[in-house]
């Protein structure tokens, strides 16, 4: 899986990251990318392959994902990053919101400040979150546990 995204590009503004977890005839990130960023080299059981200088950031293969493994993130802003998350909860949070930032085992490692909320009508009934995170965690957080 193509995961590693070079300072250089961390640098140019929002990159996605996929994270499928194994191997299974699925693709439609691939369908969904405007740019061609997305591939799945060989048959379609291998895992999607990302090509960053096409890769814009844009959010739209986020929800279109099944298995919710595609993040954005933007490492551009200069105090913290920003990651975008596939969102099917409700409530929803809205901006302005705190929450804690879970990691992949979903422990909570640091407060997230909501900065962003799209619609669910407008990408597949699935919305997406944007969160301010600090910036060491920017690759760690891939969840958020909202206050109760």
């Amino acid at each position: 899986m193509n995961t590693e995204v070079s300072t250089e590009r961390r640098k140019k503004g929002p990159y996605v990251v996929i994270e499928c977890p194994e191997k299974i005839p699925c693709d439609p990130c691939v369908d969904a990318c405007p740019n061609e960023a997305i591939s799945i080299p060989g048959s379609i059981i291998e895992l999607p392959e990302i090509d960053y200088d096409k890769c814009t950031g844009c959010l739209v293969c986020i929800p279109r994902c099944p298995g919710l493994a595609i993040f954005v993130v933007d490492e551009t802003p200069k105090d913290h990053s920003i990651i975008y998350i596939p969102y099917e909860m409700l409530p929803r949070p809205k901006k302005g919101d705190t929450a804690k930032g879970l990691d992949r085992e979903g422990k909570e490692r640091c407060e997230v400040e909501i900065i962003k909320v799209i619609d669910a009508k407008k990408f597949d009934r699935c919305a997406i979150v944007g969160f301010s995170v600090p910036r060491d965690l920017a690759q760690e957080i891939k969840a958020i546990k909202l206050r109760e």
